[in-house]
């Protein structure tokens, strides 16, 4: 990081700070600090009609709260406002500065975020010009500030206009950015621009989202100032690990004023760990002091033990005068894995000396209006994902380089991050001013996440060497001229193997790179025998579910399916005339190209045709996760061949019909129950391979199991009509079958009763059932499903009702539903038999009386 040019005051710094500074105003601290995120306005560029704006925000929300648009997310709201991307607007704040701050050394303006081409005025004269949204811009304003009141401005540029320039200026059309909705964005010449712009991608539309392209202060701002000199970063080097002790290097970047004699000190929980005197000289450098913390407790993912942490101060003294810095740390070691064996190479992650399979998901932003995202709603994403057994999401390149309290909240919980840097489906340009904002985009972001235990792996980009060699955007550049295919390539080359993988290897050498997902190596096309890979034949090829188990790499990375969210989420931004999937809104709230018409092709493959809309909604939810079934426990059966299965995705951006296991408004579908149960640390799962029917056995724990492996063929009305149980000694850390007939011979067997029957298994460890599952030797639709009569008796209980239920024959995909109330089962869409004792926990405000009033049982004979 380059010190920042005080003098002219032009110059453009990105400073990144672990978490920020902890001072006060009137202190002897070295450094002061001031939000200026109140008393904004904001207009149209040029229309001088100034209305209150909210910072943190975006252009997009503050109209909205100005009732200057309607919501863009209800019907078809979002096509009336594609105006807005294409003028400027501008903002402006003033704040008071008082002597405190003028008397300091140096005093900064600091934007933790800016989206995206935006010019900032103080005072009348302009002090920065950013273009890059996953920057944070700091700029030395002390010369240009004034005891009283101080205005600051700022232009925020149209990234559709500033993509047409660089468009049209470039000469040649690069491949890709087919998710960038230009068409229905009324981009001129239907330009897809986005590839320009250092901007999160899914803003000009994906396959799951809609076109919405923000501008606006999307993050804090602050006026920063301090004498002498401050931490501009705190790196924690760990070093080695044993039983007895772990050992680091905590590297101070000090930005110093002046040449002078200085304290550096780490401190955990108040105590100091070690401290050193050094000499600062002007200008940014890196000052070291080894520490060491006795007796480590080791930092575990979800599942496998505490995700232990150690709170780490950073202290510089400059003759009693403070500046400190917290950051956060967990003991552990973690390494991908990458070893030739005798199927190719080998893909894991080792955690503190132990293989673990990755059980997880694709993660995307959580809004379309991301200043929206509350703290509760990454509460809530992470401990879904937690809840389900999760141990990895992967924050995919469309998106952003999430906010802090993300990576803290996958810290504390044991989450592994699999970071992709914002790249996704787009050839990019290489011009020097393009790549050197990479450079610095990188660095900013490595810098400000590094620290935390989650991070797993830096990844380049989403998808694009698989593009540019499948899927036709090598024949897309030469037919502009042999000459493109070089430049685009080159470009490409520019950016992930040279770029990026040089910032990470010298601001993050501990962990690995990983150039595109999906590949076997740097610049080597996927296969499925030496590297990650990403699933499509389910869905876009029409492929049986079945090949979700079928279809195996060392790493699944992506796979998915599609449903709609729950008929009260759809209530919130649909009317009953649109409910129907192929009505106008529903079509709408659809953005992948063979949507609707794919779920229904993959519905009446295993159902009927649902009798109404709600009903067509459950069963496909339904349906979507009995199709991922297949994927999370074939991926878990093939272990250690394949170690890691992450689902496409955990969340959404807008209500809409997408891959997503938990809605927009965060309502987990059956799919994220299912998820649960597969991810489960001991799964138990009966399958079909070729002639053989099997039960497999996984176990993540990292000590063996013996337990009692129970199994029943049971029909419809409860009757066992064949079972048997055994012990068996399961391994830690394994995979392996535990029973194997010809199902030939059980089919002839059971062939009078292969419609009227299921095999169901089950796990039990003194006592206590660690899974269980249900098999089905047909589609429903040619099974002889009767309506069941299910009771129920409701209790009050901490935090809501427990609800028991019986019933008196098969109950299929069982679905409570309380209306629009909220409130959380703890399992839903389940199957329940008549020997089943089922109670299920609903968390809820609401009282006895009102859940009486909308409690509703749905079973999936009801569906048809």
């Amino acid at each position: 990081m380059n010190a920042i040019n005080r003098w002219p005051l032009l110059a453009i710094l990105a400073l990144l700070f672990t978490v920020a500074c902890t001072t006060n105003e009137s202190g002897p601290d070295l450094m002061i600090q001031k939000e200026l995120n109140t008393n904004w306005t904001f207009s149209q560029a040029g229309e001088n009609e100034w209305l209150p704006a909210t910072v943190p925000g975006t252009v997009h929300t503050d109209l909205l709260a100005n009732e200057k648009i309607e919501d863009p997310f209800y019907r078809l709201n979002e096509l009336d406002q594609q105006w807005i991307d294409k003028v400027d607007w501008e903002y402006k704040s003033t704040f008071t500065v008082d002597k405190t701050f003028l008397t300091r050394d140096i005093v900064v303006l600091d934007f933790e975020g800016l989206d995206t081409y935006a010019d900032v005025s103080v005072n009348g004269e302009k002090v920065l010009s950013a273009d890059n949204m996953f920057r944070e811009w700091q700029v030395d304003v002390k010369d240009l500030l004034k005891e009283g009141d101080n205005e600051i401005h700022i232009v925020f540029r149209s990234p559709i206009v500033e993509g047409l320039k660089k468009y049209d200026a470039n000469g040649f059309v690069y491949p890709g950015a087919e998710n960038d909705q230009a068409e229905r964005g009324e981009v001129e010449g239907n330009k897809r621009v986005s590839i320009y712009t250092r901007k999160a991608g899914y803003h000009y539309g994906w396959d799951w989202g809609p076109r919405l392209v923000t501008s606006g202060i999307w993050k804090p701002v602050y006026l920063k100032a301090w004498d002498n000199a401050t931490i501009e970063n705190l790196q924690i080097v760990q070093n080695e690990v044993s039983d007895e002790k772990a050992t680091f290097t905590a590297v101070f970047e000090v930005d110093a004023v002046k040449k002078t004699k200085a304290t550096i000190a780490v401190n955990n929980d108040g105590q100091t760990l070690a401290s050193s005197e050094v000499s600062l000289t002007p200008g940014v450098n890196k000052y070291s002091v080894d520490f060491e913390i006795a007796n480590p407790q080791l930092w575990w993912t979800n599942g496998l033990g505490e995700a232990h942490l150690y709170n780490l101060s950073g202290v510089l003294d400059v003759k009693g005068r403070t500046v400190t810095e917290d950051t956060r740390i967990g003991i552990r070691t973690l390494e991908l894995v990458r070893e030739k064996d005798d199927a190719g190479t080998s893909f894991y992650f080792k955690l503190n000396g132990h293989p673990v399979f990755m059980k997880g998901a694709n993660y995307i932003p959580n809004d379309m209006f991301l200043p929206r995202v509350t703290d509760e709603n990454y509460r809530k994403v992470v401990m879904n994902a937690k809840n389900a057994n999760n141990n990895m999401l992967r924050v995919w390149g469309g998106g952003i380089y999430e906010n802090d309290i993300f990576y803290n909240l996958c810290d504390e919980n044991g989450i592994l991050i699999w970071q992709d840097f914002m790249f996704a489906c787009a050839m990019f340009p290489n011009n020097p001013e393009f790549l050197d904002n990479i450079k610095h985009e990188a660095i900013d972001n490595v810098k400000r996440l590094r620290n935390h235990p989650s991070i797993a792996l830096w990844c380049g980009n989403n998808e694009i060497l698989t593009a540019w060699n499948t899927w036709g955007w090598k024949k897309i550049a030469a037919d502009q001229g042999d000459d493109v295919t070089e430049k685009v390539w080159q470009a490409y080359v520019d950016i992930f193997h040279k770029t990026l993988p040089d910032v990470v290897n010298e601001y993050d050498p501990a962990r690995s790179y990983w150039g595109s997902s999906p590949s076997s190596g740097l610049g080597v096309q996927a296969d499925l025998v030496n590297g990650d890979e990403h699933y499509w034949g389910v869905w876009w090829a029409k492929e049986p579910f079945s090949t979700y188990a079928t279809h195996l790499a060392r790493f699944m990375s992506e796979y998915g399916f599609q449903s709609f969210p729950e008929m009260a989420s759809v209530r919130k931004y649909a009317e009953p005339e649109d409910y129907d999937i192929y009505s106008e809104v529903m079509e709408s709230h659809q953005r992948s190209s063979i949507g609707n018409g794919t779920i229904e092709y993959y519905m009446l493959q295993e159902y009927k045709k649902p009798k109404d809309f709600e009903s067509f909604l459950y069963v496909n939810h339904v349906l979507q996760a009995d199709g991922i079934k297949f994927g999370l426990e074939g991926h878990r059966r093939a272990m250690p061949f394949c170690m890691g299965s992450l689902y496409w995705q955990i969340n959404d951006v807008w209500p809409v019909a997408s891959w997503s296991s938990t809605d927009y408004y965060q309502k987990w579908k059956a799919l994220q129950y299912y998820v649960k149960k597969g991810f489960s640390q001991v799964l138990v799962s009966p399958y079909e391979e070729g002639i053989k029917f099997k039960v497999g056995i996984v176990n993540d724990r990292l000590e063996p199991i013996q337990a009692e492996l129970r199994m029943q063929m049971v029909d419809f009305d409860g009757k066992v009509i064949w079972e048997e149980a055994h012990l068996v000694d399961i391994p830690a850390n394994s995979s392996d079958d535990y029973f194997d007939v010809n199902k030939n011979e059980w089919r002839y067997q059971y062939r009078r009763n292969l419609k009227n029957v299921v095999f169901t298994t089950e796990l039990v460890e003194n006592g206590n059932v660690l899974s269980k599952n249900y098999y089905y030797f047909l589609p429903f639709k040619n099974l002889s499903v009767k309506a069941p009569q299910v009771e129920y008796a409701i209790t009050k209980a901490d935090n809501g009702f427990d609800i028991a239920l019986r019933t008196d024959k098969l109950a299929k995909n069982l679905f409570l539903e309380i209306g629009d109330e909220e409130g959380f089962f703890s399992d839903n869409y389940f199957d329940m038999l008549p020997n089943d004792k089922v109670s299920i926990h609903l968390k809820t405000d609401i009282s006895e009386e009102k859940l009486n009033e909308v409690l509703t049982i749905r079973t999936l004979d009801d569906a048809f």
